[in-house]
Order: structure tokens, then sequence, then C-alpha cells
């Protein structure tokens, strides 16, 4: 799912942006796929970025201007320059390490169903189930119509595992940073995203541990 460093650096240029730029991303489901975009930046070390809660649909709610066009990307390209930071993305050596360290919690953001494996994954062929000793919070746990929680609501779910490192995982690595973002706002540090997730996981051919409840 991640570009490499080069990718990134030149698409993030393509769209005018530089080094010292303020992001602000959002995305027309409320809180969906914003997330992502901003652990990307971050992971990519531009830490000026943020997530509009609610995303479009409250700006629409609140009265705020909206346009019917696409903007036309700037015709000069931008200074940002990709500086990876490496702990903040996981591959699944690293997840496979974690599930048998104490010093760490590899969270899983999909659906209880998809967890225990009674519900079908929507990517075909993979397996059902999850990884062992993971834990399960569906990342719609930490939203409340559209928009994250308060931060007492989240606090209360990540609490007993913030003296940990935490690994979030999900289907593909879209819902995972959804979980990244409201332990964030919960002030917990030490996050890391499973980028392979669930569809390099639970391929048969991985080799990869899977239980189901």
């Amino acid at each position: 799912m991640m570009p490499s460093p080069e990718m990134f650096t030149d698409e993030a240029q393509k769209l005018g942006i530089n080094k010292d730029s303020a992001i602000m991303v959002y995305d027309d489901a409320g809180i969906y796929a914003s997330p992502r975009a901003w652990w990307m930046f971050r992971a990519m070390g531009h830490s000026q970025v943020a997530v509009l809660d609610g995303g479009l649909p409250a700006w629409i709610k609140a009265g705020f201007e909206t346009v019917p066009n696409l903007e036309e990307l700037p015709k000069k390209r931008g200074d940002f320059v990709s500086q990876p930071q490496e702990e903040l993305f996981s591959d699944s050596a690293d997840v496979f390490i974690a599930l048998h360290d104490h010093n760490f919690v590899v969270l899983d953001a999909r659906s209880e169903g998809r967890f225990k494996g009674v519900e079908p994954e929507p990517r075909p062929g993979l397996r059902p189930g999850h990884m062992p000793h993971s834990v399960n919070i569906p990342f719609t746990s930490v939203l409340e119509a559209g928009r994250l929680a308060s931060k007492t609501k989240l606090r209360s779910i990540f609490d007993k595992y913030k003296d940990k490192k935490m690994i979030f995982s999900c289907g593909s690595g879209v819902t995972a940073s959804i979980l990244a973002l409201a332990a964030d706002q919960a002030e917990i540090k030490n996050l890391s995203v499973y980028d392979g997730s669930w569809s390099e996981w639970g391929m048969p051919s991985s080799g990869l541990p899977v239980v189901t409840d």
C-alpha cells in the first residue's frame, strides 16, 4: 500500500506541497480514508498534517462553502521531501515478532465477525480468522456519527494498552489508520500501522499463523 519515498515525494510536489505546508485531509464519508492519508504524511516525516473531523458531510452541515469543480494542479511544484519514519510502519516480520512480545499489542480494526472468522472476507481467497494473540477493536467503536469519539471514550478504549507499542492492522491498512488516529488523539505514543494487514497475512501462501474463534 505505501508508495516508495521517491514516488511519495514526486506526487506531493505535483500537488504543490512544500516542506512547511500545513495539510488538512478530509473525505466524503466523515472519517474513513482520510486518516490513511494523514498517517502516510506522518510516516514520510511531515508532522503538520491533520484530519478534518466529520469530513465533507460535517463541512456541508456547518454551512461552509463548496465548489462543484476540481482545483487545477499548481504550475509550480512544491519542495516537499519524504523523510521516512520507519517506526511508524510495520511489516509481517515485525508483526510476527510483536505477537509474541508482551511489550507489544496488535490491534485489529476489522469487524468482530471477520476477526472471529464467521463473516467472509471481502477480498477473495483470504483465509478467515485473525492473528494469534491479537486484539479486536473494530474501527467503528472509535467513531460516533462520522466523527471521532470523545477523548474520554478513546482513552478508555486504549488505556489498557498505553504502556505497550501498538501495531494496528485491518484489511488493507486503511481502517487501521483510523485506530492510529484515535490513539493519537487519546495522546498515546509509540504507534505503528501494519501496511500489509490482512490482505497479506490472510493469504494462504503467506504461511503466517491464523486462528478462528
